[in-house]
């Protein structure tokens, strides 16, 4: 187990400084300067020459690469290019939305998902084919326009829920929980219907298992194999699939904060991205990609718990 966390905690470093690299690299190849993009058409050249060394811009990459990562080792985030807010404390506001949104999504995700693939695995028939089309459409249909579709019928035609817009917890629990519920189940259907399919291949191939057979000759009761052998036989394969899909849910949320006007990380790297500015886009691409680092290995823990034959390794 030691050497396991240790080879990751390798592999989580060395992935982190990839991400820095490919992250510095993109925001300096794309056009402009962030000079330019502040001081818009009313800058001129001296001014925005001004701007861009007052930051640093101009400077040699690899000093400013080094710069950078002195600065993120330090614990800071930095501070924006705009208008000087600090993005540690940007960046910590704005995580929490999206981390309401995709942990409730992705709860929601795997309870459907699973719910739906063993049922599908264990009914069979009529039953299964109905549930196979069903999550066919919902794996083929976009959370983005799954979103757009739950608004008109749930904000516009039968107005029970708001079309967007972000209430604090703090100031009102309810209005809170009523403005996630439709960016919650946009992205949370759309992973349900391929968590299901993952799930009732799995469920199929445990209950074909030879100790599964074994026990149906032994008399035991079909509910007890099936929810308690053969669903944790097939458990492996349905938590890791539930971890990459919180990756994917955490980086779906980027359309889906856009549409529902949520202030999360994914419109905070949108409206990064327009004004070029750097350090925000920086902070945002390292936190997200800390946080899939994290993910996967708790998902690898996970499955290291649950299958014997990796724990040994």
């Amino acid at each position: 187990m030691i050497r396991f966390v240790l080879n990751r905690l390798v592999m989580g470093v060395l992935t982190l400084f990839v991400a820095a690299v490919m992250s510095f690299l993109i925001v300096h190849l794309m056009p402009g300067t962030p000079g330019e993009t502040a001081l818009g058409a009313s800058g001129d050249p001296t001014s925005i020459k001004a701007f861009d060394d007052a930051i640093g811009w101009n400077d040699p990459l690899i000093v400013q690469f080094i710069d950078w990562l002195r600065m993120l080792l330090s614990g800071s985030l930095g501070v924006s290019y705009v208008d000087n807010r600090d993005l540690s404390v940007e960046i910590v506001t704005r995580i929490q939305v999206t981390a309401y949104i995709s942990l409730a999504a992705i709860v929601l995700t795997a309870i459907l998902g699973v719910v739906v693939g063993v049922t599908a695995a264990v009914r069979g028939g009529v039953i299964d084919r109905i549930l196979n089309s069903i999550t066919a459409f919902f794996i083929a249909v976009p959370p983005f326009w799954f979103a757009i579709f739950l608004i008109l019928v749930f904000a516009i035609f039968n107005p029970l829920l708001p079309a967007g817009g972000y209430v604090e917890f703090a100031d009102d629990p309810v209005a809170w929980a009523t403005s996630l519920i439709l960016p919650v189940f946009a992205l949370a259907v759309h992973g349900a219907a391929g968590i299901a399919r993952i799930t009732r291949s799995a469920m199929l191939d445990a209950v074909s298992q030879e100790h599964i057979r074994t026990l149906r000759a032994m008399g035991v009761p079909k509910n007890r194999i099936i929810y308690l052998h053969a669903l944790r036989f097939a458990s492996v394969q349905i938590v890791s699939i539930i971890g990459l899909q919180f990756v994917l849910t955490f980086g779906g949320t980027v359309t889906v904060e856009q549409l529902f006007q949520l202030p999360g990380l994914g419109t905070g790297i949108q409206r990064a991205i327009g004004q070029l500015d750097v350090p925000a886009i920086q902070a945002t691409v390292m936190v997200t990609t800390f946080v899939v680092v994290i993910t996967m290995f708790i998902t690898e823990l996970a499955t290291r718990f649950l299958d014997p034959k990796v724990r040994t390794r």
